[in-house]
């Protein structure tokens, strides 16, 4: 088998103005450029920073399983870098964060001894820390998929803040239309959440601006009222902390502090 390369980079959330230098580096390099963005106005950016390119988007058939979908995905990434040539894949957003794909091909590619790397870039929840003014090193913070923090029920520190992604799609396992996407499940998230928090207490539906000229969407709302909020189909639901987590006196004396 012919060696390849494969690098992985992530377009940002803002279109055109959040590609890292190491990114725009690896997309010229690239004998070739395959990406899966957001929307079409982003891949048509990308088609013009490479003369050839392939937009994977084709890959999402309504009704098709995720699995089936990704599987796809990852062998057309693959087939060039199993040709001998350098490839660069960008996805929206970060590569690594709820990009099942991007982590397979590198895996993949590894193992049939291609070289593989993937770069970081600037993710949602980036983008969610400073729009919504939070600071996850205060409380700590917690990150599920919706759907999975359903079926696994982790327990829940109320003290720390709660990000739940993909909160349109919960309980859908295939690609979905986004002109009528899954929000009935939103009750069953209500519920799941109402075990732990006050269903008054606060939380925000955010959507990241895709744009440098629009403001992200930012939802403030009861817990009791997300079924009727309508989120936008990337949206994500944050949960602030509904308790303070008091120290610990034994390990404050041995580590020399005071508190007040």
């Amino acid at each position: 088998m012919p060696h390849g390369s494969l690098t992985v980079v992530g377009t940002g959330i803002r279109l055109g103005i959040q590609l890292t230098p190491e990114a725009r580096i690896a997309i010229e390099l690239a004998d070739e450029l395959l990406h899966l963005t957001s929307e079409p106005v982003a891949g048509r950016w990308l088609d013009g920073l490479h003369a050839h390119t392939s937009n994977l988007q084709s890959e999402y058939r309504v009704g098709d399983s995720r699995e089936a979908i990704y599987e796809r995905i990852v062998e057309r990434i693959l087939a060039p870098v199993r040709a001998g040539r350098r490839v660069t894949a960008a996805f929206y957003g970060h590569p690594g964060v709820y990009v099942r794909p991007s982590h397979e091909a590198v895996r993949r590619a590894r193992a049939e001894g291609h070289d593989a790397r993937m770069l970081p870039a600037i993710s949602a929840e980036d983008c969610l820390y400073v729009d919504l003014g939070v600071d996850p090193a205060t409380t700590g913070c917690a990150s599920y998929d919706a759907t999975d923090f359903l079926l696994r029920n982790p327990t829940i520190d109320t003290a720390s803040a709660l990000v739940l992604w993909q909160i349109t799609v919960i309980g859908d396992a295939t690609a979905v239309d986004e002109t009528a996407l899954r929000t009935d499940n939103l009750p069953v998230l209500v519920e799941r959440l109402a075990q732990d928090y006050p269903r008054d207490h606060g939380v925000v539906v955010y959507e990241a601006a895709p744009y440098p000229i629009v403001d992200p969407l930012i939802q403030h709302l009861r817990l009791d009222d997300l079924p009727a909020a309508a989120p936008s189909p990337l949206a994500t639901l944050y949960v602030p902390p509904a308790t303070v987590r008091p120290f610990d006196p034994e390990m404050v004396a041995r580590l020399g502090f005071t508190t007040h």
